[in-house]
C-alpha cells in the first residue's frame, strides 16, 4: 500500500472524476477506480442519449483513463439499490405534492453507502469522489464547506453525508475553480476530456421531463388526477387543471390558464387535487419546519443559531434563526423568502461551513416577524 493510503474513487467518466483520480495518483495514493450503473437510460423511453453515470461511453471513458495511468477499475450495478429508494421516493413525493430532490438521497443513501462498502471489501481507506466541497477535522468532527469555486459548489447536496462518511472522503477539486480542472486535463493530455459538456439532469428522467415520467411509472395516474381545479387563496375556482402532481411551488409557465396577469403556483393541495395560485408576492414567506436532520458541524443545534439557509441549489441563502422543536427545527427568516417547497432540502450555513441540513416539511407567511 502506498504511503498516503489506498482511495477508492468514482469515476462517471466525465472531467471532474477523471481530474480527481488522476491528482490522487499523482499524489501518491494508490487509486481504485469504480463507475456506479444506477439507471438504464434507453429503456427509459428518452428522445436523447444517455447521460452521465449511465452511458456506456463513459463506462469507457472511466475505465480507459484507469488502465492509461496502470490503476485498477470496477464496474458496479447498484440498480436494483437506487431504484428501490430513489426513484420511489421521488414518486411518492411528487404524489404526496412535494418536490423531492432526488440526488441529495442518491448521494446520502445509495451512492456513498455503495462506496463504503466497496471501499471495505477492497481495502480502501477513503473514498473520494469529484464533488466542487472541501472537508476537515476541528473539534473531533469532520466538516463540510463550500468550494473555492462558488458557482460549481456542491455542499448544498451532499447535507445528507454522515460523519463516518466525511471521515473517509477526500475532495481535491474543492481547491479549483472549474476553470483550473478544465486545463489541468488538457495539461494531463485529454484535450477532449477538457472541453466535455456536463449534465444538470436527473439521470433517471429521460430529457429532464418528470411529468412524463410520472405518468408512464404510475398506472392510470393521469386518469386519476386530471380535471382539478385551480384556485385562489381565498378558494375561488378560476380553472381546471391536469393534475397536482404535474405541478410545483413557485411555478408560472405551463399553466395554461389566462388570469389577465402572471401567477404562480403558490400552493398544491393533494387530498382535495387542487392547485393554488397567487400572485408573486404570496409566494413569500418567512418560517418553515425541517425534519429529517443530519448534523454535520455541531453534534447539535444551539438553540436560536443563526444561520445562513439555503432551500434550493442556487440559492444564494437567508440569514435565519433556528429553533430546535424535538427531531426538527423551526426557521425564522429576517426577509421574506420565495417559493420554498416542502421536500425540497434545507441546509443551514456559518460562514462556509455546513452545520446541518434536512427537508422542508411546510411553510407559511407570519405577519411583524
Amino acid at each position: 500500500m502506498s504511503r498516503k493510503g489506498r482511495v477508492l474513487v468514482a469515476m462517471s467518466g466525465g472531467i471532474d472524476s477523471t481530474v480527481t483520480a488522476l491528482m490522487l495518483h499523482e499524489q501518491g495514493y494508490e487509486v481504485v477506480g469504480i463507475t456506479m450503473k444506477t439507471w438504464d437510460y434507453a429503456a427509459a423511453g428518452g428522445s436523447k442519449k444517455e447521460t452521465g453515470c449511465c452511458n456506456l461511453d463513459s463506462f469507457n471513458d472511466a475505465r480507459q483513463a484507469a488502465v492509461q495511468h496502470g490503476f485498477p477499475h470496477y464496474v458496479l450495478d447498484i440498480r436494483e439499490e437506487f431504484g428501490g429508494a430513489v426513484i420511489e421516493n421521488f414518486v411518492e413525493e411528487y404524489i404526496a405534492g412535494r418536490t423531492p430532490n432526488p440526488c441529495v438521497l442518491c448521494n446520502t443513501h445509495i451512492k456513498w453507502s455503495a462506496l463504503l462498502k466497496r471501499a471495505d471489501a477492497l481495502d480502501c481507506e477513503f473514498i473520494s469522489t469529484g464533488h466542487y466541497v472541501k472537508v476537515r477535522e476541528e473539534n473531533g468532527r469532520h466538516v463540510l464547506s463550500k468550494a473555492k469555486d462558488l458557482t460549481k459548489d456542491q455542499s448544498y447536496v451532499l447535507w445528507g453525508l454522515g460523519q463516518d462518511a466525511l471521515s473517509r472522503s477526500i475532495y481535491p477539486l474543492g481547491d479549483y475553480l472549474k476553470t483550473e480542472v478544465r486545463q489541468i486535463a488538457l495539461d494531463m493530455g485529454y484535450p477532449e476530456l477538457s472541453k466535455k459538456a456536463e449534465s444538470y439532469e436527473i439521470c433517471f428522467v429521460p430529457d429532464n421531463d418528470y411529468r412524463s415520467f410520472l405518468k408512464r411509472n404510475v398506472d392510470g395516474l393521469e386518469e386519476r388526477v386530471n380535471g382539478g381545479n385551480f384556485v385562489l387563496a381565498d378558494g375561488s375556482i378560476v380553472g381546471k387543471h391536469k393534475g397536482y402532481p404535474f405541478y410545483t411551488i413557485g411555478q408560472r409557465k405551463g399553466l395554461d390558464i389566462a388570469m389577465g396577469r402572471p401567477v404562480f403556483v403558490t400552493k398544491i393541495i393533494p387530498e382535495t387535487n387542487t392547485v393554488v395560485l397567487g400572485d408573486a408576492d404570496e409566494l413569500e414567506q418567512n418560517i418553515m419546519t425541517v425534519g429529517g436532520l443530519n448534523m454535520v458541524k455541531y453534534a447539535a443545534i444551539p438553540e436560536g443559531f443563526e444561520a445562513t439557509t439555503k432551500i434550493r441549489y442556487k440559492d444564494a441563502g437567508t440569514l435565519s434563526h433556528l429553533h430546535n422543536d424535538g427531531d426538527k427545527v423551526d426557521v425564522h427568516f429576517y426577509e421574506h423568502v420565495k417559493g420554498i417547497a416542502p421536500g425540497q432540502s434545507a441546509v443551514f450555513y456559518e460562514g462556509d461551513d455546513v452545520v446541518a441540513g434536512g427537508i422542508i416539511r411546510s411553510s407559511a407567511k407570519v405577519p411583524g416577524l
